[in-house]
């Protein structure tokens, strides 16, 4: 079986939880079927860090965006320097983790708003997918990705909790949705009938590390190998095979993220 953790942050794991080294979060994963893991970064130090500790590892890949609660993002000359890592560095196949987050703020809408409206510009400038964070912030989300300038712009919706309205819209923009240990989550049935709703070929699974460990492992700090809780319960809940779901996800995977 081939599982790919579409979202963790290797550099937090690492920096939250010292009696993990990268080594043995690697043969956990492996032990797990988890093949392949797409590190994020929230910030440009996140991915330089980031790609300097794991570089040597093939199957780490990288993303690199400015988070919306990131305080990077009252510069904007930072996304001047985040267009030119991703011309120098042909190892980065998305950009984010970027969006929108209102939940912890409000003061600074305008500021997020910008910001993430300039990472799916390069998105689309330099064809590279956007991975999408969004909580309390589902109307200026969906404006902004229907907006006729960004319509051909593709993504992911990460560690998705929205409703089945915005799951819809999301799904009639071309973008993929995927799901984290919330969906375990006892109290989490809404995420649940959302997961059985998604086409299983727009669909993707992540842990979201170091956050969001699943059931069983809920409230301690997460890692990649986690995801076989989150593939074998989403297999359950679509009544298809875990074999089966995870060659599919694989397959959206690789189409999303355009490799070979």
């Amino acid at each position: 079986m081939y599982l790919i953790d579409s979202h963790c942050h290797l550099n937090l794991i690492r920096s939250n939880n010292k009696k993990y080294n990268i080594n043995t979060i690697l043969k956990n994963a492996k032990n797990n079927s988890v093949k392949l893991i797409l590190n994020i970064s929230t910030s440009i130090t996140d991915y330089l860090e980031s790609f300097q500790y794991f570089k040597k590892y093939i199957n780490i890949l990288y993303s690199c965006g400015i988070h919306p609660l990131n305080k990077d993002i009252k510069n904007l000359k930072n996304i001047d320097k985040l267009e030119k890592i991703i011309i120098c560095n042909k190892n980065i196949i998305a950009l984010g983790e970027t969006g929108l987050d209102f939940f912890y703020s409000k003061s600074n809408c305008k500021i997020q708003i910008d910001i993430f409206q300039k990472h799916i510009y390069l998105g689309k400038k330099y064809n590279k997918p956007i991975i999408i964070h969004t909580r309390n912030a589902k109307k200026d989300t969906i404006n902004i990705l229907s907006n006729k300038e960004f319509q051909s712009c593709s993504g992911v919706i990460h560690s998705f909790t929205g409703d089945i309205e915005m799951a819809r819209k999301l799904l009639n923009l071309g973008f993929y949705i995927s799901f984290s240990g919330i969906v375990t989550f006892k109290n989490a049935l809404y995420v649940q009938e959302i997961a059985k709703f998604i086409p299983i070929d727009r669909l993707l699974i992540e842990t979201d590390s170091p956050y969001l460990s699943p059931e069983p492992h809920r409230g301690k700090s997460n890692q990649p190998a986690n995801l076989l809780y989150i593939a074998n319960y989403i297999s359950k809940l679509k009544k298809i095979h875990i074999y089966d779901m995870s060659k599919i996800i694989k397959k959206n995977f690789y189409s999303l993220f355009k490799i070979n």
